[in-house]
């Protein structure tokens, strides 16, 4: 018996904004400075840190509640259940619903009852409430479905991964350009098979590192209303990541009793591409390896960050055959990884 992940399903905005498109902005500083290059310069330096190219926004008449439904249809109709079945649905997300052109974040009723709503579950006995825990809050999700599947609380979960960042970035700053909008869903269930979630590791520091990202006001010295957008402290991101997700990496595999030799994919949260493949190959290193070409695939560079969304769009894209040379097979040893607001890690290994 193994709790595994039996069906999957993503949902991609249409809409694509470019980095071009970011050419007419007013790009200032955070203390509302001008800054001394043009933003084609701005825009270059993005992409050659974080790997961006595009990214997805959601259409206007479109809510994080929406797009989480699309993904969450398509993973019930891969596992092939009976949505009736579901015990709970776990959504993850950290801004809930927040209507184009508005200031005000919603959340009641929940992200997740509204996703039941529109699925049109009658059993009162389908649990659903949301999970605020930063990026890697997908993973904490499945983390948690697996709990409540092992101590015989459920044995069918919805776990899902929603946001849409667009609506809640400041145009006059240049980290605007990292964020995205997106949603993946799995089915989590007890099955006959060998495999599945073999260990996890969740950690939370806050002594020092809570407020590295946050809601703060525009960069624009002249606006003075009082709504806030997702802001961060990316250098200090940067450091406080290559510090110590390689470590949660290695502890959560020295648990599962795998060895790094076997691990075909490290599914990791798509925060910057410069930032991740540091990540990896540090983990690597702590094994006094190299890290290996393909272990880690990437959809930043065209989808962008969003968030929750990244890992289990990632898996979803890859077992469909959407991303290009990425494949996972029956058997192999994968780990979902994440790090983000809070700030969190997380990690799972997992044979598919």
């Amino acid at each position: 018996m193994a709790i595994r992940i039996t069906g999957t399903g993503s949902y991609i905005p249409s809409i694509i904004e470019k980095n071009e498109d970011f050419y007419n902005h007013e790009f200032l500083n955070a203390d509302g400075s001008s800054i001394n290059s043009t933003n084609e310069v701005i825009v270059e330096k993005f992409k050659a840190i974080t790997g961006i190219q595009e990214r997805r926004y959601i259409k206007d008449e479109l809510l994080n509640s929406d797009i989480a439904f699309f993904a969450a249809q398509k993973a019930i109709e891969d596992a092939k259940i009976d949505k009736e079945s579901i015990d709970y649905i776990i959504v993850a997300h950290n801004y809930g619903d927040v209507k184009h052109n508005t200031e005000q974040s919603d959340t009641v009723p929940s992200i997740a009852s509204r996703v039941k709503h529109l699925l049109k579950i009658e059993n009162p006995k389908c649990v659903g409430y949301d999970l605020l825990f930063g990026c890697p809050g997908w993973i904490e999700g499945v983390i948690q479905a697996n709990a409540f599947i092992t101590a015989g609380l459920a044995k069918r979960c919805l776990v899902i991964g929603t946001e849409t960042l667009s609506r809640v970035i400041d145009k006059h700053d240049r980290d605007s350009m990292i964020y995205s909008d997106g949603a993946g869903a799995v089915i989590i269930e007890e099955t006959d098979e060998e495999g599945g979630i073999l260990t996890h590791e969740t950690a939370t520091f806050t002594l020092d590192e809570a407020h590295f990202i946050y809601f703060g006001e525009t960069n624009h010295p002249e606006i003075t209303d009082k709504r806030r957008y997702i802001k961060m402290y990316g250098r200090k991101i940067y450091e406080f990541a290559l510090t110590n997700v390689p470590l949660a990496l290695k502890t959560c595999l020295e648990k599962s009793g795998v060895s790094i030799k076997d691990v075909k994919k490290i599914l990791i949260h798509q925060a910057n591409e410069k930032m991740d493949e540091a990540i990896v190959k540090r983990f690597y290193k702590l094994h006094g390896m190299k890290m290996p070409d393909g272990v880690m695939p990437m959809t930043i560079n065209t989808l962008g960050n969003s968030s929750v969304a990244t890992v289990p769009t990632l898996y979803d894209m890859i077992l469909k055959g959407e991303l290009e040379n990425q494949q996972i097979n029956k058997g192999d040893i994968i780990i979902f990884a994440s790090v983000g607001a809070g700030m969190n890690i997380n990690a799972i290994v997992y044979q598919h």
